[in-house]
């Protein structure tokens, strides 16, 4: 049978990764396909600095479009990154009858919809393991493996970057400020690490795993966005000492009202398998009726681990390509008629449960007036700590945690909590999630 002819753009750390994996596994890959995937094209801005690729037996290029457009290329790996022009690149791929294989959740977030569209009006397969989770194979658990169940809630640590962060806080009691420094200087984080550190790569990857569980749109838009720069020292050791951990989670849950999408920093119990996920490691925790509880755990970026993804993908597609499109893996996992119109629920309808943080004047009456409000608005308080005064201080730290409210029942409550006389400044407010 012949073989399977891929072009790649972008040679970078996880286009490298993929042309070592392929070269190195070729047998291997061969054995498990029925035939050979060969890289014949690629494309990179500095091809000439390129040396995995032997330019004898490939067709090396600065021009991105010379891949797309090459008529021998079967399957086309993007891996430029980025919305522009990683998206006209894979249309145009798409419009010269060609399967796809990204690993751009930024792509796929934003535009997937449209792209999903195109490939289903072509007859090609969009495949996008690595998007997600670098090389855990998440997309495949919610797609295939978990098929039979209907998928109640699942929650990730899905961005490296802000795990790092937290976890070296937790363990040495660094400043937000000091450890990012040291992730940017080890290449975990980038010049500009907004995208890490607010959130916003965390809320690419959830959303696309919120549409693979729970069957709707992707709603990037939609998805509330939080980040872990206004953590505190004082407040990791605060949850730890009532045992919890402090993670940069995204949730996605299906609830009688419509679907939650979020992405913030929370409180999970220290028992938990997930809270004990450290370092730049990744974890899915995915909660569905048949099932139980079942947490996918590995590396969630770097070039081998991505690449693993990105040629399991490629394997998927050689399988597949030549079978009819009524008999493929649907690409969102569900099928494009059955997409269903769900409400997402905005911030003020969240449910969770809270841990807050008051500095408060060191007199009586003061926590009665705090309780006394949170009674008028139906939340109860499941545990406080109130801390001893510094010496010549007035003012105390007062932690609480409370029950599972309604966002803006809380965020009322906090109104009128901050407008007493007895309280300094705004209340920190972290959620808090306990993943049973």
């Amino acid at each position: 049978m012949k073989p399977v002819r891929i072009g790649l753009m972008g040679l970078g750390t996880v286009g490298g990764g993929t042309a070592t994996v392929l070269l190195r596994n070729c047998e291997e890959i061969s054995r498990r396909v029925g035939r050979r995937l060969e890289v014949v094209r690629a494309a990179a801005r500095d091809i000439d600095q390129q040396t995995i690729l032997d330019p004898a037996k490939v067709k090396l290029s600065d021009n991105a479009d010379d891949v797309v457009n090459d008529p021998d290329v079967d399957i086309v790996v993007e891996l430029i990154g980025g919305y522009s022009p990683a998206r006209e690149l894979v249309l145009k791929a798409i419009e010269n009858g060609k399967h796809v294989v990204t690993a751009n959740k930024a792509l796929i977030a934003i535009h997937g919809t449209e792209i999903f569209k195109a490939a289903q009006a072509k007859g090609v397969i969009v495949a996008y393991e690595a998007a997600v989770a670098g090389g855990i194979p998440i997309i495949k658990a919610i797609r295939e493996g978990l098929a039979a169940n209907r998928i109640e809630w699942l929650a990730g640590i899905i961005n490296g970057t802000g795990n790092f962060i937290l976890t070296e806080m937790r363990d040495k009691g660094r400043d937000f400020n000091d450890v990012l420094k040291e992730a940017q200087e080890l290449g975990y984080a980038e010049v500009d690490p907004t995208f890490d550190v607010e959130g916003i790569d965390a809320a690419h990857k959830l959303t696309i795993l919120a549409s693979l569980a729970f069957g709707i749109e992707l709603q990037f838009d939609k998805t509330f966005t939080e980040g872990i720069s206004k953590i505190t020292p004082e407040d990791v050791v605060y949850a730890e000492e009532l045992g919890y951990r402090i993670k940069h989670l995204g949730i996605a849950r299906k609830t009688d009202k419509g679907i939650e999408m979020r992405v913030h920093p929370t409180l999970i119990p220290e028992r938990r398998l997930i809270a004990n996920v450290d370092g730049v490691m990744n974890a899915v925790l995915v909660k569905a009726d048949a099932v139980g509880a079942t947490l996918y755990y590995g590396a969630g970026a770097g070039a081998e681990p991505t690449a693993s993804a990105v040629v399991a993908d490629l394997v998927d597609v050689a399988r597949a390509m030549d079978a009819d499109q009524d008999h493929r893996v649907a690409m969102m996992g569900f099928q494009p008629e059955a997409i269903q119109d769900i409400p997402v629920l905005n911030q003020d309808d969240f449910e969770t449960a809270y841990y807050l943080r008051l500095l408060a004047e060191d007199r009586p009456g003061v926590l009665a007036d705090v309780t006394r409000i949170f009674a008028e608005h139906n939340i109860s308080i499941e545990a406080v700590i109130q801390k001893e005064p510094e010496q010549g201080e007035t003012r105390v730290p007062l932690i609480l945690l409370t029950s599972r409210v309604i966002e803006k029942n809380m965020n009322d409550a906090l109104g009128k909590i901050e407008s007493l006389d007895a309280i300094e400044g705004s209340v920190t407010k972290i959620r808090m999630e306990h993943l049973s």
